[in-house]
């Protein structure tokens, strides 16, 4: 059996990690909800299992315990405008970090009880994510993509909620996010006003598609 290496000298304990993950001097941060690309409401049943990449916020929605939509519009109105904006923050960061994002974390000075971070010691106070939250020194940790909301339930009910809520219309309407809606009574995917319908293609069999 191999033996468990020594640890190296002069390496951190689990001690020193509480320190470690809340000072400010350490430039690499975790990289927490980079890679986010999609929000699914919809029957655990139906991605439970499935390998999402770590890359999707998931909520178990029942669309026939709902019928007045009331839980989905918590759902939308709550935790998918929040998903939006931590994937928006993340967007604008990874285009432009140094003016979109707060830029590089190695200069930047705490303002205030954590009020904000100014890059040096004046300018104005940095927005968005630092670029060791969204590149890892060579690459782009996080792709740049608009969320892509996923909810399963019928076509009326996701228009009941838009209806009632300009605001979250506006972030559909206005490009800021992607709203796909799976009615489970018919399997067509629709976008939230139901005029581009379209019934999914069957899925392929791997014995027909491999044999011969």
């Amino acid at each position: 059996m191999p033996q468990r290496p020594e640890r190296t000298a002069g390496r951190p304990g689990p001690r020193h990690l509480p320190g470690r993950a809340s000072d400010w001097a350490q430039v690499r941060p975790e990289w927490a909800l980079a890679g986010n690309a999609a929000f699914i409401a919809a029957p655990r049943e139906l991605t439970a299992g499935r390998d999402l990449g770590c890359r999707t916020f998931l909520h178990s929605y029942d669309w026939t315990a709902d019928p007045d939509a009331v839980a989905l519009e918590t759902i939308m109105t709550g935790p998918l405008v929040v998903a939006s904006w931590i994937n928006l923050q993340y967007y604008f960061s990874t285009v432009d970090p140094h003016r979109l994002g707060a830029g590089t974390k190695t200069v930047h000075t705490v303002l205030g009880d954590a009020l904000g971070v100014l890059s040096g010691s004046g300018g104005d106070l940095r927005a968005g994510l630092p670029l060791q939250s969204v590149d890892d020194g060579t690459r782009p940790a996080h792709d740049p993509l608009r969320l892509l909301a996923v909810v399963h339930a019928p076509h009326h009910l996701v228009d009941t909620v838009l209806g009632r809520n300009p605001a979250l219309r506006q972030l559909i309407d206005g490009g800021w996010m992607s709203l796909t809606v799976i009615d489970p009574r018919t399997g067509e995917w629709s976008d939230p006003g139901g005029s581009r319908r379209t019934t999914p293609l069957p899925a392929p069999d791997p014995e027909k598609e491999y044999s011969g």
